[in-house]
């Protein structure tokens, strides 16, 4: 949602205006319209509060349909095609892999494909305020996870990034 938006906006848009707003900010179509249909919201902590427990109600194939909607950890494009906001937030949250050494995009990039590999989903992380060493850290590590370990982990990351957007 734009900074300039608040609940009572939320709240007020029709239901298909709501799910286009909160799909920006969580890639699951399910979970956007389950999030526009339980408003109105009093609170920011009850928008959060929904947010999350919808999410963690959601199934595998909701929360995979979210990550497509992020691109790669040092790329701009996501799987799926996304709205102008959602591209604009990736870029701020990708801000740390921006001036990372090239040797270090280079890693990031031939991870990220083992990661893919090893999981069939893209390494999902909440970057906001991460260098790209931090990144490269974290996706080195996960790559040494069981799939059915990393999975919540990454939907974890998934939440993390939506609290942020809302």
């Amino acid at each position: 949602m734009q900074p300039a938006h608040d609940l009572t906006w939320l709240n007020s848009l029709p239901a298909t205006e709501a799910e286009k707003e909160l799909l920006q900010c969580c890639g699951s179509t399910r979970w956007a319209k389950q999030m526009a249909a339980a408003r109105p919201y009093a609170t920011i902590e009850a928008l959060l509060t929904s947010a999350n427990e919808l999410w963690w109600a959601l199934d595998r194939n909701d929360w995979l349909e979210a990550f497509r909607s992020h691109p790669k950890i040092g790329e701009k494009k996501a799987a799926e095609p996304i709205s102008t906001q959602a591209r604009q937030w990736s870029g701020q949250e990708q801000a740390g892999v921006a001036n990372a050494a090239q040797e270090t995009v280079e890693t990031l990039a031939k991870l990220n494909q083992a990661y893919e590999e090893k999981f069939g989903f893209i390494f999902i992380i909440c970057a906001t305020g991460k260098t790209s060493v931090e990144m490269l850290s974290a996706l080195r590590e996960r790559l040494g996870h069981d799939p059915a370990d990393e999975l919540p982990i990454a939907a974890a990351e998934q939440s993390k990034i939506t609290v942020l957007r809302l």
